[in-house]
């Protein structure tokens, strides 16, 4: 008798949605039974994996996962303002490594929050609060002194809005976070890294304490990428940021002191009078 046939299991089918910043796609992650990644025109926004919230696939969002880590001893609930919200990754991360967390999100496109709240749903017992609007507008609505740790991932068309690179910006952060708090910044550039060099500018110039953690490839200039600014007004726990990061699938490096001050290169803050967005990405890094 020839053995049964088992009905094989139908792989997910991706889905494409007009959202207020472009074409929004969810592509299904070939090796992960519920992970799935979000595209905006083409470029990857976020991962995630709806039965392991707690794991992190991009890079930079698992430097930012480290930030969370280290913000706090472990299982400490934190208070976490996201501006930018995406698939809402390092909210899910937070909630699940974190429980009783709670957190705020503002996200501009709302169209792409009913898409992932629809496509790519979240515990609702979670304290993840999402509001619509302008990433500043909100955390000028966030009471003085509530976060632990505020998370700047913006990106419209790819580049980050202006309004978002300025010292007058980080003072409404700083105004927003409490005693020992922390701010980190997801910075994309390349190149030549001028607008990196300005943002660790204006991050040195409103906190006493920053440093950065990238791929080596994007810190010599040798390609576009994201590089995550970390900063506050107390220590950081640079020596085990750095560890993790080095051990990372990808490793990165990680900047501080004297050296990222030197490799800042005499760079000015960026004010809301000199701002500008963030460099658009070359075609190529998205093929």
């Amino acid at each position: 008798m020839a053995p049964r046939r088992t009905r094989a299991t139908k792989a997910p089918e991706g889905i494409r949605e007009r959202v207020g910043g472009g074409l929004a796609e969810l592509v299904p992650d070939r090796d992960r039974a519920r992970g799935w990644s979000l595209l905006i025109d083409g470029a990857p926004q976020s991962h995630v994996d709806l039965d392991a919230p707690e794991y992190l696939d991009f890079s930079y969002q698992r430097r930012l996962g480290h930030v969370v880590d280290l913000t706090a001893p472990p299982g400490r609930p934190l208070r976490v303002l996201h501006l930018g919200g995406g698939a809402l990754t390092l909210a899910r991360y937070t909630a699940a490594t974190r429980p009783r967390s709670t957190q705020q999100v503002v996200e501009v496109d709302t169209a792409l929050v009913e898409l992932v709240r629809r496509e790519l749903p979240w515990d609702r017992t979670w304290r993840i609060k999402v509001r619509g609007g302008d990433a500043r507008e909100g955390l000028a609505k966030v009471p003085e002194g509530w976060a632990d740790l505020v998370i700047t991932d913006v990106f419209g068309g790819a580049r980050t809005p202006a309004h978002l690179t300025s010292t007058e910006f980080l003072a409404q952060v700083r105004r927003t976070l409490a005693p020992g708090g922390v701010y980190a910044a997801n910075v994309a550039d390349g190149g030549r890294l001028e607008f990196l060099r300005a943002q660790i500018a204006t991050v040195r110039a409103c906190f006493p304490h920053a440093c950065l953690a990238a791929d080596p490839a994007v810190l010599r200039g040798r390609r576009f990428g994201n590089v995550i600014l970390v900063a506050a007004d107390g220590e950081l726990p640079v020596a085990e940021f750095t560890r993790r990061v080095a051990s990372d699938p990808h490793p990165g490096r990680v900047e501080h002191g004297r050296e990222l001050d030197a490799f800042a290169g005499g760079a000015a803050p960026v004010t809301d009078a000199t701002a500008a967005a963030s460099p658009a990405p070359p075609e190529s890094v998205f093929r």
